[in-house]
């Protein structure tokens, strides 16, 4: 198994999932987490191989994902993460394209997303617009927890507020805050910069999950170091 299972009860199971790993896909013979969590299952000898999908991480993205392994839980914790209070966080590396992005230490961005012909995540720039396209209220809030040797870097703290389609990576972008590794929202310099430094994922990693149990009711917290060298020593400031 490519992912790594953190927590396991009969309602849960919690994982990380790397890089390059998609959270669900219908594409046939492609490999998945939630495939994986099924054959685990299917392999430990449980009656019961039911996984629920209650959040996604893009492909490109590693990170923490909780599945529910009860349609109960499954309704459950997709209420609770589907709130602007759940916790779900992030660490970024980015370029800093528009350094008064970083003016603030903490700021957080309220843009309206849709998802155009192309597949990818465009910000609503006029009423118009979002009448339009649909487009979803996303929000996010994002604080500076260092700044890297390499010049133009800086690492962030990323707390989604709302579950919109590469909402992170578009809405830093639009900010003047491309993620390292993003060849879809980056931009030339910040792509640039990040094949000098071998970074050929996206530098964002889903590192602390929160969440209430769908059936004990208590609060349930993890963590995970992202895996890319980038990011270094930074947990010690996060």
């Amino acid at each position: 198994m490519k992912t790594e299972i953190l927590y396991e009860d009969n309602s849960i199971i919690v994982v990380y999932k790397p890089a390059g790993l998609a959270t669900q896909t219908a594409r046939i013979g492609e490999e998945d987490a939630e495939s994986e969590i099924r054959n685990y299952l299917a392999r430990t000898g449980g009656k019961n191989t039911y996984v629920g999908v209650v959040h996604r991480l893009d492909q490109p993205v590693e990170g923490i994902l909780v599945f529910a392994k009860t349609r109960r839980a499954a309704a459950t914790l997709s209420e609770d993460l589907g709130t602007e209070t759940a916790g779900k966080d992030y660490i970024a590396a980015v370029y800093i394209d528009d350094k008064d992005a970083l003016k603030d230490k903490e700021r957080t961005l309220t843009d309206y997303i849709y998802k155009d012909k192309n597949g990818r995540a465009k910000i609503a720039k006029t009423e118009a617009e979002i009448k339009n396209n649909n487009a979803k209220r996303a929000v996010l809030t994002y604080s500076v927890i260092g700044e890297g040797n390499e010049n133009g870097i800086a690492f962030l703290r990323v707390v989604l507020h709302t579950g919109r389609f590469h909402q992170i990576r578009a809405q830093l972008s639009n900010a003047g805050l491309p993620i390292l590794g993003d060849l879809k929202y980056g931009n030339d310099v910040s792509i640039k910069l990040s094949e000098g430094l071998n970074i050929r994922t996206v530098a964002l990693c889903a590192d602390r999950l929160s969440f209430t149990h769908p059936d004990m009711g208590k609060s349930m917290n993890f963590s995970v170091n992202a895996r890319k060298p980038i990011f270094g020593e930074i947990y010690g400031k996060a």
